[in-house]
C-alpha cells in the first residue's frame, strides 16, 4: 500500500488474651471467716483443682497458634499462584508492555498513551516513519488515526482494474482500550450514486462470502444539506487482548491484509461496468 498523504504500612491487629480471674476466686474464699479448718481445707482443695484444671488449657492455647499460621501461609501461597499479577492496564507479567507507562506531549500537556494506542503509534511512527497524527481522547480510552492512500489495479491482464486505474482511498483506524480492539475502516471517498445503490448492495452480498478477512459495507450518513449519502467501505478488526508479544505486528498484518482484500473486492465489483465507471470517476 503506497501512501499518498500522511496528512501502607498496614496496622497489625493484636489479640488481647484475658487472664483467668484467679484473684476473685481467692477473695471469696478468704471472706468466709466462719468456716472451720475442715471447710477451709476443702475450699483450698477445690481451688487448687480449679487452678490445675486451667493451667493445661493455658498451655494448649499457644500450641494451636503456629498451626493456624502455617495453614494461612499455604492458603496464601496457593491463591497467589492461581491469580497472575497484573499491572494498571491489566497486562500480565510476561506481556511486552507490562508495568510501563507511556505519555506524549501535546498543547494541553502530557497525555497518557495506553498499550493499544502505543502499539498503533509505534507502527505508524516507528516502522513507517510518518508524523504523529493520532488523536487521543480525554481519559485515553479511545484513539483515532486518519490517513489516505492510493490503490492501483493489477498488471496480470486478468483483473478488471489495471495499473493505470488508480483510486484514492480514505482510512480510519480506531482504538478501544477497554476492549483492546483495533478497527480498520477503508472508504471510497466519493458517495455511491442513488441509481447504483442496488447494484453495489448486490455486489456486496455476492463478494462478502468469498472475502476471507473483513467485510464490505454500505454506510449511510447525512451530509451538510441534510441529504442521505451512501459510502462503500471495508471493515476489519483485531483484538490485542491475549497477544503478549507482537501487538505492533498484529496491527501491521491487519492493515496489510485489509488493503489486499479490499483491493480484490473492488476489482470483483468492477465486473459491473457502471460500478467501475463510478469508482474511476
Amino acid at each position: 500500500m503506497a501512501t499518498k498523504k500522511s496528512p501502607a504500612k498496614k496496622k497489625v491487629a493484636t489479640k488481647v488474651v484475658k487472664k483467668s480471674p484467679v484473684k476473685k476466686a481467692v477473695k471469696k474464699v478468704v471472706t468466709k471467716k466462719v468456716a472451720d479448718k475442715k471447710t477451709a481445707k476443702k475450699v483450698v482443695k477445690s481451688v487448687t483443682k480449679k487452678v490445675a484444671a486451667k493451667k493445661p488449657a493455658a498451655k494448649k492455647a499457644p500450641a494451636k497458634k503456629p498451626v493456624a499460621k502455617k495453614a494461612s501461609k499455604k492458603t496464601a501461597a496457593k491463591s497467589k499462584a492461581k491469580v497472575p499479577k497484573v499491572d494498571q492496564y491489566g497486562l500480565e507479567k510476561d506481556d511486552e508492555f507490562y508495568g510501563l507507562y507511556f505519555a506524549k506531549s501535546t498543547n494541553k500537556g502530557l497525555v497518557e498513551v495506553k498499550p493499544c494506542t502505543f502499539s498503533l503509534m509505534y507502527w505508524w511512527k516507528g516502522l513507517l516513519g510518518y508524523p504523529d497524527m493520532i488523536e487521543i481522547s480525554k481519559g485515553s480510552n479511545t484513539a483515532m488515526l486518519q490517513f489516505e492512500s492510493t490503490f492501483g489495479g493489477g498488471d496480470s491482464g486478468e483483473t478488471e482494474l489495471t495499473e493505470q486505474d488508480v483510486l484514492d482511498i480514505d482510512h480510519i483506524i480506531e482504538v478501544d482500550e477497554e476492549e483492546m480492539l483495533i478497527s480498520l475502516y477503508s472508504y471510497v471517498p466519493i458517495p455511491v450514486p442513488e441509481k447504483l445503490v442496488g447494484a453495489v448492495s448486490l455486489a456486496i452480498l455476492n463478494i462478502n462470502p468469498e472475502t476471507r478477512y473483513g467485510s464490505l459495507e454500505l454506510c449511510s450518513t447525512e451530509n451538510e444539506e441534510g441529504e442521505n449519502e451512501h459510502f462503500l467501505r471495508y471493515r476489519a478488526a483485531t483484538y490485542l487482548r491475549g497477544i503478549k508479544l507482537g501487538k505492533v505486528e498484529a496491527i501491521e498484518s491487519m492493515v496489510t491484509n485489509g488493503s489486499e482484500f479490499f483491493g480484490l473486492a473492488l476489482d470483483a465489483m468492477c465486473v459491473n461496468k457502471s460500478i467501475k465507471k463510478w469508482l474511476l470517476s
